[in-house]
């Protein structure tokens, strides 16, 4: 079998650190967390993955695994919440990279929408074609043409969500973004995971460096979500939970105290959370 090359430096080695904390934490945590796609991708990469496999037993590879398995357990409880009262729902992964939290949530009968940059998309493709009821669709999620791509009858509802990804967005990108969602998926529900701004710029420190980036400050963070975001639109009914703890105990024979402790800072001072977002039916007199 051809392996698919990733090119150091490449936005598609970007997709490469979540995918390997994903193996990692179904390595060391089995009893929280599995994803079976994550090995088998893995498999089919031409990729030195010894730099990360050297830091596998490190303190802080391992909660970062962890932290990465959390945010997509909860991610996956919003979705199939959603999807038990709208079994048809469309199910729209955002910034979906090489997660497979869609087809992880699939009932049977509701349609998934994969959205990325196209480099990201041409690998999903290779690597992860869409099964049936599934489309990968390639778009920067800043233009919101991508909406109008998604056919689907509006009755059945929307749950969209997107990990690690509005990090990189400015507080008007995520604003204007999440606006034109809410009217465009009335009744629909939005989630997402969002930091403090004191962890967002310790995410955002390489990057900002590499991009030349001035202010910092511009770039989406969030204390409290509900008195924050719900002031952006009528059409927003907003609540957040904690993603380290708010979900699910990390009472686990494999996590160590030292975990659990970090895990009460990322919640807390950090503000690490899962931000949630229900779209009010609106009528349209």
């Amino acid at each position: 079998m051809e392996k698919y090359k990733i090119e150091k430096d490449s936005i598609q080695e970007t997709l490469v650190i979540p995918l390997y904390g994903r193996r990692l934490c179904s390595q060391q945590f089995p009893g929280l967390y599995q994803d079976s796609t994550a090995a088998m991708l893995m498999e089919k990469m031409d990729y030195d993955f010894s730099p990360l496999e050297r830091q596998a037993n490190s303190l802080m590879q391992t909660f970062g695994a962890l932290e990465v398995a959390m945010r997509q357990n909860d991610l996956a409880w919003e979705v199939r919440d959603y999807l038990n009262a709208h079994p048809r729902a469309a199910v729209i992964n955002l910034g979906c990279g090489l997660d497979n939290t869609g087809r992880a949530c699939d009932n049977g009968q509701c349609s998934i929408w994969n959205i990325d940059l196209p480099d990201v998309i041409e690998m999903r493709d290779r690597l992860l074609p869409p099964g049936e009821r599934e489309k990968n669709l390639a778009f920067d999620l800043k233009d919101p043409y991508w909406m109008e791509a998604i056919h689907t009858d509006p009755a059945d509802g929307a749950v969209l969500f997107a990990a690690g990804v509005f990090y990189y967005f400015t507080t008007e990108e995520v604003k204007s973004l999440t606006v034109d969602m809410a009217r465009r998926f009335p009744g629909g529900r939005l989630v997402f995971d969002a930091a403090g701004q004191a962890a967002v710029r310790l995410m955002l420190k390489t990057w900002v460096k590499q991009a030349g980036i001035q202010d910092v400050g511009a770039y989406f963070s969030v204390k409290d979500a509900r008195q924050e975001l719900e002031p952006w639109s009528q059409l927003f009914s907003v609540s957040s939970r904690g993603y380290m703890l708010g979900y699910q105990s990390l009472h686990d024979p494999a996590v160590r105290p030292i975990h659990r402790l970090l895990a009460k800072l990322a919640d807390g001072p950090m503000r690490l959370q899962i931000v949630r977002i229900d779209f009010v039916e609106y009528s349209h007199d």
